[in-house]
């Protein structure tokens, strides 16, 4: 099954394209290819219809691991539409190489690897262990854009 196939088959939406705040304007590109690497700047959890979420603060404090992990899932959802939009599929995606996940965090609070699991789960769920397996960080960060708990950035390889 392709992963274009398995998001339906799983009932994933995948969100509009951000909407960012009034009077905010970002220079960049949300997805840069070069050959057969795709670059993924740093993404955080959006609506439907790409309006950023509005579960916001620091996990260990007003977040919980578990609406973290959820995050972090829908942080994922968003890259993938970033993705589609930009690579018209997902089907030639050939591996997930490099994974950046940052938590908004508690001072004291370490447990960063469950929180970025929702993400990897979804990935591994969508385009099986042999391409969705990818090397990952995950660490506690002070502060993230919009009070956002989770910002993911990561590379993939695809075919040209």
């Amino acid at each position: 099954m392709t992963p274009d196939e398995k998001i339906q088959e799983l009932n994933l939406i995948l969100p509009e394209p951000i909407k960012l705040p009034p009077n905010l304007e970002m220079q960049f590109s949300w997805v840069r290819v070069s050959g057969n690497r795709v670059f993924i700047s740093g993404h955080v959890a959006l609506n439907s219809d790409g309006s950023i979420s509005e579960v916001t603060g620091k996990v260990g404090g007003a977040v919980t691991v578990e609406q973290g992990y959820e995050a972090a899932r829908q942080t994922g959802l968003a890259i993938l539409s970033s993705l589609k939009q930009e690579l018209g599929t997902l089907n030639n995606i050939t591996a997930w190489l490099r994974v950046f996940g940052m938590v908004n965090v508690e001072p004291g609070f370490v447990k960063t690897p469950p929180v970025i699991n929702g993400f990897s789960d979804l990935i591994i769920d969508v385009f099986g262990k042999e391409i969705g397996n990818h090397s990952r960080s995950a660490v506690g960060m002070a502060e993230l854009p919009f009070g956002a708990p989770v910002e993911i950035e990561a590379e993939v390889e695809i075919s040209t």
